[in-house]
């Protein structure tokens, strides 16, 4: 794959805006509750796809997040999900062949952009989409849902940055899925996650009170794991009346 510039440079942009690394959300295996975002009047959503959705380098959903996928559709309606990946729907995709397969796996539209995340130039795009639909939906009706810092969570904090209409910005929220189905780039991931944590505690330092409220406030958004299932173990007795079967 080529080099992604537009990713390579996020650690200058840090020197001037640390909290382009630090998520709104942090998932490790729990679900999304999408049916509160959609009550706190999110309205779309943007999902990366390799090791978010699915398995890297293909185009099918990963199984365990079937009913999920499901929900999130069924909750924000059609064509109010977009996946921008930085595979399908690229320069990497001739013919635009693997954009329009990912279409027909996770049954939503896919992102065409010429840059890849995090670039000013993708997010224009993805601005473009969502204004172009029947009922328009805004940078601070969005989640973006992504397994990488550098790509999807900057992108969803730029598109916080700056102004509109001679007013501050409100961008979306950035859910960072905090795991991966296959093992990938771990080398960066590993990097990625130790400025991201040091970036935390710098802003921690400087805002400890409202940052902390405001992040704990976005975990109403997330569902507990269900408790794991505990094996009871067979007394003595029925061991012992294991074993006489088995003779």
């Amino acid at each position: 794959m080529p080099l992604n510039v537009p990713g390579i440079l996020v650690p200058l942009h840090l020197l001037i805006a640390p909290r382009l690394v630090i998520p709104s959300i942090i998932i490790k295996g729990q679900p999304l509750d999408f049916r509160e975002l959609r009550k706190a009047g999110y309205r779309g959503a943007v999902f990366d796809k390799d090791n978010c959705l699915t398995i890297p380098h293909r185009d099918q959903l990963v199984p365990e997040l079937k009913d999920a996928w499901k929900e999130c559709r069924d909750t924000f309606g059609e064509g109010n999900v977009l996946v921008v990946s930085n595979s399908a729907g690229t320069r990497l995709d001739p013919g635009e062949i693997q954009a329009e397969s990912v279409t027909h796996h996770l049954s939503v539209p896919v992102l065409r952009h010429k840059s890849f995340k995090p670039a000013y130039s993708c997010i224009k795009a993805v601005r473009r989409y969502f204004t172009s639909l029947p009922k328009p939906i805004e940078d601070h009706e969005l989640i973006v849902v992504g397994d990488r810092i550098f790509t999807d969570v900057v992108l969803a904090n730029r598109m916080a940055r700056g102004k509109a209409n001679g007013q501050e910005r409100d961008g979306p929220l950035s859910v960072w899925t905090d795991g991966v189905w296959e093992r990938e780039s771990m080398v960066l991931r590993g990097l990625e996650r130790k400025i991201m944590e040091l970036a935390k505690s710098w802003v921690h330092r400087k805002a400890p009170l409202g940052d902390a409220t405001t992040r704990s406030e976005y975990q109403r958004f997330v569902r507990d794991l269900p408790p794991p299932e505990v094996k009871e173990k067979p007394g003595l007795f029925s061991r012992f009346l294991g074993s006489i079967r088995g003779v």
